[in-house]
């Protein structure tokens, strides 16, 4: 393809399609600022689909007395499930315990004080179990007679960005994907910078402000944006998940303190697999090349092994992630201990510049409000921030404005669903529902039956799905569909991310009928 020139004027560059540049993009467009956001890769490409998926305030992080990010996490937590409560739901943990662990006491006081550092409006408090009795127990050691139930919530991670990136797109925002930020320059009054695309499209932007929402590569991108070291320096800490087939049949999740300190999840996943993990490992590698070690899944499997009835090893893993977390420098502290809190540095020496330092997915809206508080005035906009009383796509359920009855009436939602819908096959209705919410309507758009959709392109995924996602949700390859947008690639055989790809590229060939895609 020949090379595409176009100049483009906007108020706020944010570079970086994780959920932190997303969410600013997202609430600076919201203000009416005009707003393009870059992303090298993938939107969620990288950190921000490597989370544990949980939406919470952090219990361990009680034990660091970081009592101010527990409880603006815990602030965030009931807010942000009401605003998607598709892609988030509430989730209970227990916590067995025994004699070699934290003493009972303290870990009483400590859900003690979780439960009251913040209003809850709709999550049940924390209590004491028999796990004799309890659903959980069946799955453990006999050694495990007691423990702790509390809540948090869960989050489909990857789909978190995507829709914090339409809801800016529908607002304004111009997104691109597989876009580079090079040519980046600093004059007095704006930033100008050349975004190359994968696809051979190059446009120069002129931003009066600059967003680094580059993640872990934040140091390196203010190295090329100020041509010198930056102050504040940023730790590297690798996390990696195991997936394996289901370890347990009921609905919750598990908490493990494990002798050396660390905290470890056991969660359900994906109805037919067990999610555990994370470790936290200094990182020194290439931040494109991140994947799990074989020590790592050795640790994950001990610790499992040291709880569950049911034994696993490396041979059992069916998948794995690996995800490097920026964290605010903090040389004294342990991997484990050191701070998830956000930090923002502003720098006004000729066009302002954002950085974000550090943060975690329970608290990017916060994050992003922040950010917009200090970069609005800035260019001359006083709107105040609006999203703690904003669905995000697809989470209007019960109409505009977040409300509980999304979170706690999603199955009566879903039934209603089904009855528009009754054509289509229940199971794959309800994965619609929890994937794209309100949205399902227009992805069905036209499709009064199942022929409608098309070709079932891999087993559960029709051309109409695949399309909507491209054209709405800036999919471009197999493994965007299978592994952020939906986690399909787990229940598909091999092979089926390449063709799905081969689908994709007679797509746009035309030979399958498609809307005006992205610009």
């Amino acid at each position: 393809m020949g090379e595409t020139f176009e100049r483009i004027d906007c108020d706020v560059l944010v570079v970086g399609g994780g959920i932190n540049g997303a969410g600013i993009a997202r609430d600076a467009a919201g203000r009416g600022l005009r707003v393009v956001l870059c992303e090298k890769d993938d939107l969620a490409g990288h950190t921000s689909s490597a989370s544990s998926k949980l939406i919470h305030g952090g219990l361990r992080y009680l034990e660091h007395r970081e009592f101010g990010l527990v409880r603006k996490a815990l602030i965030e937590r009931e807010l942000l499930l009401r605003s998607a409560p598709h892609i988030m739901w509430p989730l209970r943990f227990v916590m067995p315990h025994d004699a070699g662990q934290r003493p009972a006491w303290l870990i009483r006081a400590g859900l003690f004080l979780y439960d009251r550092l913040a209003r809850r409006e709709f999550l049940p408090g924390s209590r004491g179990v028999d796990l004799r009795r309890h659903a959980a127990g069946k799955a453990l050691k006999d050694g495990f007679t007691r423990g702790f139930e509390y809540s948090d919530g869960w989050v489909d991670d990857a789909r978190l960005v995507v829709l914090a990136a339409m809801d800016a797109h529908e607002r304004g925002a111009r997104v691109f994907t597989r876009t580079l930020c090079t040519d980046l320059r600093r004059h007095p009054l704006h930033w100008s910078a050349t975004l190359s695309g994968a696809d051979g499209r190059q446009r120069r932007v002129n931003a009066r402000c600059l967003v680094n929402a580059t993640g872990p590569w934040a140091d390196r991108f203010l190295q090329a944006a100020l041509g010198s070291p930056p102050q504040q320096a940023l730790r590297l800490i690798k996390g990696s998940h195991i997936v394996v087939r289901r370890l347990f049949e009921h609905p919750h999740a598990y908490i493990f303190q494990h002798p050396d300190g660390r905290i470890v999840f056991a969660i359900p996943y994906e109805r037919e697999f067990t999610l555990i993990g994370t470790t936290d490992l200094e990182f020194k590698g290439d931040l494109d090349q991140v994947a799990i070690g074989a020590a790592e899944v050795a640790y994950l499997c001990e610790l499992a092994n040291r709880y569950f009835r049911q034994p696993i090893g490396a041979a059992d893993v069916v998948w794995s992630y690996a995800g490097v977390r920026p964290l605010v420098e903090d040389a004294g502290a342990s991997a484990q201990a050191a701070s998830r809190d956000f930090r923002l540095a502003h720098d006004t020496d000729g066009a302002p510049m954002l950085t974000v330092f550090g943060g975690k997915i329970t608290t990017f809206r916060k994050l992003a409000e922040q950010a917009v508080d200090w970069i609005a005035p800035l260019l001359g906009e006083h709107r105040p921030g609006w999203t703690a009383h904003a669905c995000l796509p697809g989470g209007d359920l019960y109409g505009a404005l977040p409300s509980n009855r999304g979170v706690l009436e999603f199955d009566q939602w879903t039934a209603q669903l089904q009855q528009r819908f009754a054509w289509l096959p229940a199971a794959l209705l309800r994965r619609y529902a929890r994937a794209y919410g309100t949205r399902v309507a227009a992805m069905l758009e036209g499709c009064r039956k199942l022929s409608d959709l098309g070709p079932e392109i891999v087993p559960g995924l029709y051309a109409a799905e695949a399309d909507y996602l491209i054209t709405h949700e800036w999919a471009a390859s197999g493994a965007d569909i299978l592994w952020r947008r939906s986690k399909l690639g787990l229940h598909l055989p091999a092979g089926s991310a390449e063709k799905l790809d081969a689908w994709i590229v007679a797509r746009a060939a035309g030979a399958w009928p498609k809307v005006a895609a992205h610009d």
